[in-house]
């Protein structure tokens, strides 16, 4: 009876001291959208990840995650769609402590008008655009790759890559406070170039050309022939400017 009475104790403090098995939920919406619309997507919890595809659509794929069950309907995917327009808002309750996250997964035509993807606690990633945008979070990294024209990004403790085939006269600003910052961009491409790191060095490799002065930690000068402004900074981090290659 001793045995017994022990091994149900026993079995009582594991499933006590086991963790919470997260709960998961997905939202799938297919709708229209017309090659070189604009997007638009506000997260709080949860990383976005943006792919370019061949088709005149956007394609959302979110997976809410909980560790309570209930909390998961509390948690709403918001999506607005027109023809030239998605706009995809996570809603979390008021007043309440929900302990949930939402990862994306979005499908967009090539091109394509990034208004904003932001997160708070999680990476934004973007592959396989041309376009223009603004790519924000907290805490997590900023990564634009296959892709071409002029994405602006920004983030507190993270880095911040982007592989540009193509560069788009618009200005771009990349910032970051605890993180470094690598751009790779075409041999023809022309900014006007604005870089500092507070406590890291400034790089470019061959056969990048800047006519400027280096001072400590900083750079201001051209890219090229000059051009629209590009303005890079972080505080605890490198700056690389490179020449895009498919090897980058």
């Amino acid at each position: 009876m001793r045995k017994s009475l022990a091994g149900i104790l026993g079995l009582t403090l594991m499933a006590c001291a086991a963790p919470s098995i997260a709960q998961n939920q997905a939202v799938n919406k297919t709708v229209p959208f017309a090659p070189g619309g604009t997007l638009r997507i506000e997260n709080v919890n949860g990383s976005i990840e943006i792919r370019g595809w061949d088709r005149p659509e956007v394609q959302v794929h979110a997976v809410k995650s909980a560790t309570r069950s209930s909390d998961l309907d509390k948690i709403q995917v918001n999506i607005q769609a027109a023809r030239d327009r998605v706009a995809i808002q996570t809603v979390y309750p008021e007043d309440e402590g929900v302990d949930a996250a939402v990862e994306y997964m979005i499908r967009v035509p090539r091109r394509v008008v990034l208004e904003l993807a932001s997160t708070v606690n999680g990476a934004v990633r973007v592959s396989g655009v041309e376009g223009s945008g603004e790519l924000r979070t907290v805490n997590g990294d900023v990564s634009v790759t296959e892709a071409g024209g002029g994405f602006s990004a920004r983030t507190t403790n993270g880095s911040i890559r982007e592989e540009l085939e193509s560069f788009a006269p618009k200005p771009v600003s990349l910032e970051t406070m605890n993180g470094s910052v690598f751009l790779a961009l075409p041999p023809n491409a022309g900014a006007d170039v604005d870089a500092q790191s507070m406590n890291g060095e400034i790089r470019t490799a061959e056969p990048v050309m800047l006519d400027g002065a280096f001072g400590h930690g900083s750079f201001r000068g051209k890219l090229g022939v000059g051009g629209s402004p590009l303005r890079i900074r972080t505080v605890n981090g490198a700056i690389e400017i490179a020449v895009w290659s498919s090897t980058v």
